[in-house]
């Protein structure tokens, strides 16, 4: 995939089968896409839905062996890589079906790395019900580094990077309960963060010279250490030996004047400690919009940046903006990177 102009491939995984991930799947099919889009799901899912949404859809297999070309309206490709357990019903979870979700998002990501698709965009998924059916998983993120992970090296450390415009957020520690962050946050971790995150920026996201503010742990960035030592023990010695490499590096800094528009003017992204100090501001500013990708993989991935909303599962009223954001970007950063 030598050409800077060829028509990108991307795998599209729907996610929970009851959710909204094959609505919106089925939505994207409608319109002309720049790019190919190859669902790997069940295709007996995305034609039921279809029904019931009463949407046009045709479905063809995917053939490798034929040059990509931009998606047209009222067609999608599959790659039925996985096959439901059970039959899917809009808005009802069933454990039954968890490992088929697993299992697509394992094809998705072995195409990527043998290069069947450049970039693999993911739906939502829900962890209540993988856990529930026995099955570990903390989320696309960690799910995929291990997947990345290659035989006698060490797992892939993965960086989750929301961006809407005008912003875009990393987490230093991503699903993890609160009172665990403290002792996550160590100098070699935070140290192989915030290189992951200028590398990404710079290579994933054509960003050549990435200026990055850092948000304290503590409230005020522990005020001097009078509120929680971590800066001073962690932060700023981290972020100094990276300064003075050259990185350019803003931090720590009190995390609720970290997002005034003025100190977003002059930076091209912000790395929060962790999930709900950074994720509810970029939400407010962009959700249904906004793009998670996760950098540090030797593959792209981007994904929506809401949940299965299974409220409103088969009844037409998911909004496509934020799967329409991440294909975009997917397609952008395989571009960046050819």
């Amino acid at each position: 995939m030598s050409s800077m102009t060829e028509t990108c491939r991307l795998a599209l995984t729907p996610g929970e089968p009851a959710g909204i991930g094959p609505d919106l799947c089925i939505a994207a099919a409608q319109q002309a896409q720049a790019e190919e889009l190859i669902a790997v799901c069940d295709p007996e899912l995305l034609t039921e839905r279809a029904a019931r949404l009463r949407l046009p859809l045709a479905l063809e297999p995917f053939d490798p062996e034929r040059p990509p070309t931009p998606s047209v309206p009222g067609r999608l490709l599959f790659d039925a890589a996985a096959t439901l357990a059970a039959p899917a019903q809009a808005g009802e979870l069933n454990p039954a079906n968890a490992a088929y979700v697993l299992n697509t998002l394992r094809a998705a990501c072995d195409g990527c790395l043998n290069g069947r698709w450049d970039a693999m965009v993911t739906g939502p998924v829900h962890k209540g019900v993988i856990n529930d059916a026995g099955l570990a998983f903390s989320g696309h993120t960690e799910f995929l580094a291990e997947r990345c992970r290659r035989d006698g090296e060490p797992t892939p450390t993965p960086l989750m990077l929301l961006a809407t415009p005008g912003l875009r957020v990393a987490l230093a520690t991503t699903h993890l309960p609160l009172a665990e962050v403290p002792k996550a946050i160590t100098e070699p971790l935070l140290e192989r963060i915030i290189r992951i995150m200028v590398n990404g920026l710079r290579e994933r996201l054509g960003i050549p010279h990435p200026r990055i503010l850092i948000c304290g742990l503590n409230p005020h960035a522990g005020e001097g250490g009078h509120l929680g030592h971590e800066e001073q023990a962690v932060l700023i010695p981290v972020i100094s030996r990276l300064q003075a490499e050259g990185m350019d590096l803003q931090g720590p800094l009190p995390a609720d004047t970290v997002f005034v528009p003025h100190r977003l003017q002059q930076a091209d992204a912000v790395l929060a400690m962790y999930h709900d100090q950074g994720l509810p501001v970029l939400k407010h500013l962009g959700f249904g919009q906004a793009v998670n990708v996760t950098l540090g993989l030797p593959i792209i991935r981007t994904s929506v940046d809401h949940g299965t909303a299974l409220d409103i599962a088969g009844t037409g009223r998911a909004n496509l903006g934020s799967l329409t954001a991440a294909i975009a970007l997917a397609a952008e950063m395989v571009q960046t990177t050819r």
